[in-house]
């Protein structure tokens, strides 16, 4: 088996360790947060979801098998066979393609591809737009003077889902039919389905638009239902009954749900992707940019049904408000993107003192958009829902005692439609 070096141990790139140790191969994975190495060598995770899909020894099982090591510097890049590039891909402030991250995590693989002298597969995983690997990364590993193979296979990862990694198809597309073939056969070794991808060009930029489709996709149809939930409020139709009526429909429907805006690293980023590159063709994504704008303007929408219920704060009167769920999926720890921060920012702008409950998220941590906000999940009571003037409900975790919170909230600003069919009394606005 191969010494597979994988780079970036978050959302991706830890349980992609997971399961190339569990094909048989060394791995090696990389990452340049300290803390995080530190964790993973002490056989700890800090990703929680991962517990329940692999079990709770699942990194010590790892450790000691003796194939998995932890590191923080590259200098071992040059005993892996491949290396699997999992680093972030953010939007800048004016929302267009951040590839700071792939560059000089790419930088660093030609600098030590030039000292290992020998090839190497390098594999791209990070969601970007078409021709990034042939165009952007290719060029930074021609400077090493050293054959490489080199392809694209976006990653597909559920956190929280019901889907186990393995068991979802793999696209590979490479820069040429040989880097896709020796892709194609790393991949093999651990994913149940391998997915080769284009002609004889390699189809690399297949694989990278797929991945973009997939994700605009889902931001289109969330724009869709959240637009029409605007709409239908108006006329005092509730949006909920009509997807559930619509979706008795066997053929030519997808349910879609609205909500207070998108959360995840995929959907609210990756659409801007193929938005931006598209005008460097002369092209504008007229539905991509329309949908980012409707999902975009949720939260804001939230907040101020939120204020129109309570009032609008006063210096002689305080209006507190509770967010239920961080997270920007149910069930999960994972925050990036979540819609409730911009609602704890408008609400707390307006002049509400805003404290939020998650049982997954105790307390937040620094966060490159939203800075530290050193807050803390409260713990759900008679007493403490009750005395705030609102509850928003933003993400439905299955742990939330919905049956309390209808009996004891004042106010309920409910945009998943989670007290379906609880009790409220007229104090239940859907948003």
């Amino acid at each position: 088996m191969s010494t597979v070096g994988i780079i970036g141990l978050g959302y991706v790139g830890l349980p992609l360790c997971k399961l190339m140790c569990d094909a048989g191969h060394g791995v090696i994975g990389f990452d340049i947060d300290p803390k995080k190495v530190e964790l993973l060598r002490s056989g700890r995770c800090y990703l929680a979801h991962l517990y329940e899909r692999f079990g709770r020894s699942f990194l010590c099982d790892m450790l000691a098998t003796t194939r998995f090591t932890v590191e923080s510097e590259t200098a071992r890049y040059t005993d892996c066979d491949a290396l699997v590039l999992c680093v972030p891909t953010p939007l800048t402030d004016d929302r267009k393609p951040d590839l700071s991250f792939v560059v000089r995590t790419v930088e660093g693989v030609a600098e030590r591809l030039a000292v290992r002298g020998r090839p190497q597969l390098v594999v791209l995983e990070s969601t970007t737009y078409p021709r990034t690997t042939r165009d952007v990364v290719k060029p930074i590993l021609d400077r090493a003077g050293v054959p490489f193979r080199l392809a694209f296979s976006p990653e597909r990862e559920d956190p929280g889902g019901s889907h186990d990694g393995r068991t979802i198809p793999k696209l590979v597309g490479g820069i040429d039919a040989a880097s896709r073939q020796a892709a194609v056969e790393l991949y093999a070794t651990a994913f149940e389905t391998v997915i080769p991808v284009g002609g004889d060009d390699g189809g690399a930029e297949v694989a990278e638009a797929a991945k973009l489709l997939e994700n605009i996709y889902r931001s289109v149809n969330i724009a869709l239902v959240n637009e029409l939930k605007i709409v239908l409020d108006a006329m005092d139709i509730d949006v909920w009954d009509v997807i559930d009526a619509a979706a008795t429909k066997p053929f030519g429907f997808a349910r879609f749900t609205p909500g207070p805006g998108l959360g995840g690293h995929c959907i609210p980023i990756d659409p801007y992707y193929l938005s931006s590159i598209a005008q460097k063709y002369g092209e504008q994504a007229h539905m991509i940019e329309l949908a980012g704008r409707i999902n975009t303007a949720m939260p804001l929408r939230v907040a101020e049904k939120t204020l129109d219920a309570i009032g609008h704060p006063r210096p002689d009167s305080l209006r507190r408000v509770l967010i239920l769920g961080l997270a920007y999926k149910p069930n999960i720890d994972d925050v990036r993107e979540s819609p409730s921060f911009e609602l704890i920012r408008l609400l707390t702008e307006a002049g509400c003192e805003v404290q939020y409950s998650d049982p997954h998220v105790p307390s937040t941590h620094p966060m490159r958009q939203w800075g530290d906000l050193r807050m803390h999940s409260i713990a759900l009571t008679a007493d403490s829902v009750s005395s705030f003037d609102a509850v928003v409900v933003s993400t439905a975790h299955d742990g939330f005692d919905w049956d309390l919170i209808a009996r004891h909230a004042k106010v309920i600003i409910d945009t998943r439609n989670a007290l379906a069919g609880h009790i409220t009394q007229g104090r239940l606005i859907k948003a």
